[in-house]
């Protein structure tokens, strides 16, 4: 009886490790992933480094982009897994939320002025 404490203690402890430590990162890994594939020219990136440019070409064979840096346009070769963030594709994910809370915030309003309405109806009667 008291061995089967111990395991259930273990099996317990390492499912709180998997939902606390290896989950979040598989999913941070896996979106990682998702936005270096889907750089396309034109993009604004930010590397490892800290160097930001745009994207003027992407080479899936090697594996590379080539950004445009600076004022005088130097143009620059990095290995995918380099890159930090896309920072067109985050802005326009950060457009893309403004724009639901907005709808939410317009429909939560109509909502409760066809209470309202429903109500002063109601009183009118």
């Amino acid at each position: 009886m008291g061995n089967l404490w111990i395991i259930l203690v273990y099996v317990l402890l390492f499912v709180g490790l998997y939902f606390v430590l290896i989950r979040p990162n598989s999913k941070k890994k896996k979106q990682e992933e998702e936005l270096k594939k889907n750089i396309n020219i034109g993009d604004d990136i930010t590397t490892i480094g800290g160097i930001v440019g745009k994207v003027v070409a992407v080479r899936d064979e090697d594996d590379e982009v080539i950004i445009e840096s600076g004022t005088d346009r130097v143009k620059l070769r990095f290995k995918k897994w380099c890159i930090y963030s896309n920072n067109t594709a985050m802005a326009a994910q950060e457009e893309e939320k403004k724009r639901i809370a907005e709808e939410k915030a317009k429909a939560k309003e109509e909502k409760k002025a066809a209470k309202a309405k429903a109500k002063e109806d109601k009183k009118n009667m």
